[in-house]
């Protein structure tokens, strides 16, 4: 089975070339891999912000507060 374009690894690196797949697509997949990295950081923010907000929404209502702290002491949560 041959990897490249040769049959013998002896010789000049320079002149076998690449021997993994996709070559020249290496750039192209740098940016996608940042552009999803910053999207799932964004995501996520956006996420957990939503998450807090819920959390406060219910801690504002004293009544809500005092169910939850019950809740929490009794071990029904």
């Amino acid at each position: 089975m041959s990897t490249g374009s040769f049959e013998n690894w002896a010789g000049e690196i320079a002149e076998i070339g690449a021997i993994y797949p996709f070559e020249g697509t290496e750039t192209i997949l740098v940016i996608v891999g940042v552009v999803f990295w910053i999207w799932w950081h964004i995501k996520q923010i956006a996420d957990e912000k939503r998450e807090l907000e819920e959390v406060e929404a219910q801690l504002k209502d004293k009544e809500k507060l005092r169910e939850l702290i019950e809740k929490e002491h009794t071990g029904n949560v």
